[in-house]
């Protein structure tokens, strides 16, 4: 009886032990984990967080509100005014870049009222721009003496699709090599570098290959409306003259003007403002 005992003990300590080793695991994990965190750099660091820019400086917050002031008092100015106006509150060391924002009533739920497009300005945007175009034979050569800086058929294709090659910043491409370029949709279309008929970039069979190019070279602008109904681009240089500015910004809204799509029923120009890179928008009527 006594030896029954003894063994019926053990197997019941071994079960003890067994059910007592997994908590103890278990709580070591946790610990273990805890311990890692805390030897990661501490994100809650000001200025440290990712996708948030640091705290600006009062000085910089008053200057803003300042200009924010300004602007809300002046109100919507002619065009001549708004250009002598941002210029007056630039503060950045560098030249800005003058943007035309236009708020447009479109429904951009309707394929036919998409808006998308091209326009040379008169006095450019006041920086180099760097053409490549997608041709073959003959075309190349004339490309070249147009002043295009990347001339190529297959092989640059296949260096865009193979090397993810992107060193431009306008692609062109001639009518008999789209069915070839249309492979590179997926690496350019997310650039906004894709060609398209209606941007201007495809230049059909027998065109100026010469003037398209001089074109995009002097400063050609692309636009389209976003999904707000909102078309943005880059219009010239805080260096510019006044009168060129007021041409270049002219011209473009009045593309704009002349792209109106039948189905817009209403106001189709809500709005337009001026801005530079670093400055608050100022209302125009133009």
């Amino acid at each position: 009886m006594a030896k029954s005992k003894s063994t019926e003990g053990k197997p019941q300590e071994a079960v003890s032990q067994k059910p007592g080793a997994a908590p103890e695991q278990a709580v070591a994990l946790p610990n273990a984990a805890a311990a890692a965190q805390a030897e990661l750099p501490s994100s809650n660091k000001r200025g440290r967080q990712p996708g948030h820019p640091p705290r600006r400086g009062k000085k910089l917050r008053s200057i803003l509100a300042a200009q924010k002031t300004r602007m809300a008092k002046e109100g919507t100015q002619t065009l001549k005014k708004a250009i002598t106006l941002l210029k007056q509150v630039k503060r950045a060391k560098f030249n800005e870049t003058v943007e035309v924002h236009m708020s447009l009533g479109v429904d951009t739920t309707q394929a036919d009222q998409l808006i998308r497009g091209s326009v040379a300005l008169p006095h450019g945007i006041g920086k180099s721009v760097r053409v490549a175009i997608f041709c073959q034979g003959e075309v190349q050569n004339v490309a070249k003496k147009a002043g295009a800086d990347v001339v190529g058929g297959d092989e640059l294709i296949k260096r865009v699709q193979d090397e993810n090659w992107m060193d431009f910043d306008v692609a062109l491409a001639t009518q008999d090599m789209m069915a070839k370029v249309i492979r590179l949709g997926k690496v350019l279309g997310p650039r906004g570098l894709m060609p398209t008929p209606k941007a201007g970039t495809v230049i059909p069979n027998g065109g100026d290959v010469t003037a398209v190019v001089k074109d995009f070279k002097a400063g050609k602008v692309e636009y389209r409306t976003d999904k707000g109904g909102n078309i943005h681009a880059g219009v010239g240089k805080m260096d510019f003259e006044d009168d060129k500015l007021a041409e270049n910004i002219t011209v473009f809204v009045n593309q704009i003007r002349n792209a109106k799509p039948t189905g817009v029923k209403g106001n189709y120009v809500l709005s337009v403002t001026l801005a530079g890179t670093m400055t608050p928008g100022i209302a125009v009527s133009i």
